[in-house]
């Protein structure tokens, strides 16, 4: 008996515990892993829902000269297309055995530490990053980097080569703003992207040049002079991120601009990372169960954007 009011005691301090640890881990900030500065996110919604669905529209029909006495009057008309992307469930958790609580329950007023629980929610994000940013190919998912919705531009010659050159940094300014312009001519002016997403030794380039005859380097200059402050007047948004290096179709540097703008893309996290109660599953074993669910990135309107390959 002696040995069961000591489980039964373990137990009661595990589940006790486990509450006061969970509000803790929550507020842990992992600023490092920003795919929600990427990608808007979307938390609302069943979180046990199946899938996602979506609907499209696009207006067809042309107004013509018309003859008071003719019948063949053109008419307008829209067309609707169904998109349905399905939410999967993900799992990480931690747990202790009777013994790491024993000698927790030695000491008076001793806390479980949240390393383990902060570990499992890491975990979560960094799992949550890559699926954003890559996909999965277990789910037929791709990410922000690799989708095979957004038309592609090649840059025939990487910016570090042309830095030499003061003729050639011209050269530079003008393919970055086409980036930005060809999406803003190929859509008829309606699309017009907010955001650059550039590799990190790209951004280094970039901060470290200087623009000849002036006081600004070449980042300066790209974030004052672009297509899109031209138009809004508001600041282009431009980004570092690690991975585009070798994003490329051919490994090389990949540039993303795009819009951030739920109407653009999205993706749905409608159950966050929770712990669960605690389980036991074995003698001494007690674990505290983590599940999520998600479903992958949709680009809802590929024109709104643009990969460059090559710059690097």
């Amino acid at each position: 008996m002696r040995f069961f009011d000591n489980e039964q005691q373990a137990l009661g301090f595990l589940v006790s515990q486990t509450s006061y640890i969970e509000p803790q881990v929550v507020h842990i900030k992992y600023p490092e892993l920003n795919y929600a500065d990427l990608i808007p996110i979307e938390t609302a919604g069943n979180e046990w829902a199946k899938s996602i669905t979506f609907f499209s529209m696009d207006q067809v029909g042309q107004a013509d000269w018309f003859n008071h006495l003719a019948r063949d009057i053109p008419f307008a008309d829209v067309t609707r297309a169904k998109h349905e992307i399905g939410i999967e469930m993900a799992a990480i958790g931690y747990r202790y055995t009777m013994e790491e609580l024993g000698q927790a329950m030695m000491l008076p007023n001793t806390n479980l530490t949240i390393e383990r629980a902060a570990s499992a929610r890491r975990a979560y994000e960094e799992f949550v990053y890559n699926v954003a940013l890559y996909g999965d190919t277990r789910k037929n998912w791709l990410g922000l980097m690799n989708s095979s919705l957004p038309s592609v531009i090649n840059i025939a010659t990487t910016f570090a080569s042309r830095i030499g050159d003061p003729d050639t940094i011209a050269t530079i300014l003008q393919d970055f703003n086409s980036i930005l312009s060809n999406i803003w001519q190929s859509s008829l002016t309606v699309e017009l992207a907010d955001t650059v997403l550039i590799p990190l030794s790209l951004g280094t380039l970039l901060s470290m040049v200087q623009l000849p005859h002036t006081t600004m380097n070449l980042m300066e200059w790209i974030k004052k002079n672009n297509m899109y402050t031209s138009e809004t007047g508001l600041p282009l948004t431009i980004r570092s991120v690690r991975g585009l290096d070798t994003a490329g179709a051919s490994g090389n540097g990949r540039i993303i601009a795009y819009r951030k703008d739920p109407e653009i893309l999205k993706m749905h996290i409608p159950m966050r990372h929770r712990f669960l109660d605690v389980w036991r599953t074995g003698p001494l074993v007690f674990d505290i169960p983590g599940i999520f669910r998600l479903a992958g990135l949709e680009i809802r309107r590929p024109g709104a954007f643009r990969y460059a390959d090559g710059a690097c």
